[in-house]
């Protein structure tokens, strides 16, 4: 039996059929990211300030989100489990509030810029980041809250 050729093909000359072809790709994006989106979502609704944080920084977060809690400031947490596609409509929902962000990452701020795209200018986002294996202490992540958010309520 032979088959039919699968021809790959980069390169449309074509202005239409390439249109035809980002349309079509774009459609598939958008069906992803509708579908596709993980995240979690702590206590947001009455946060002073939001956390974003994933992997294991995240369950480092949430300690640092339990000291600020019970130190009276409320923090909440957006945990982005897919990172593609990014959560940028629970983030954007957040930052309408206004209340400030802390992006916490193990890196240089690799995420932090998806959440500044997703704040809109809506909010401040600050970064706190180590980095070449430093595992951040919640207590750090807590002196950065107490930063931002005056350290009171």
């Amino acid at each position: 039996m032979k088959r039919k050729r699968n021809i790959v093909n980069s390169l449309y000359i074509q202005p239409e059929e390439l249109e035809r072809l980002v349309i079509k790709r774009q459609a598939q994006y958008d069906e992803i990211i509708k579908n596709e989106c993980l995240f979690e979502e702590i206590d947001t609704d009455d946060a002073d300030i939001i956390i974003t944080a994933y992997g294991i920084t995240a369950r480092i977060a949430k300690n640092a989100k339990k000291m600020a809690r019970d130190a009276g400031i409320k923090v909440g947490i957006i945990r982005p489990i897919t990172l593609w596609p990014f959560p940028s409509a629970a983030i954007e929902k957040a930052a309408a509030r206004g209340k400030p962000f802390l992006c916490v990452e193990m890196s240089m701020g690799q995420m932090v810029e998806d959440v500044r795209l997703a704040v809109n200018g809506k909010a401040r986002v600050e970064f706190f980041g180590r980095t070449g294996g430093v595992v951040p202490e919640p207590s750090e992540i807590f002196a950065e809250i107490k930063k931002i958010t005056g350290g009171a309520l």
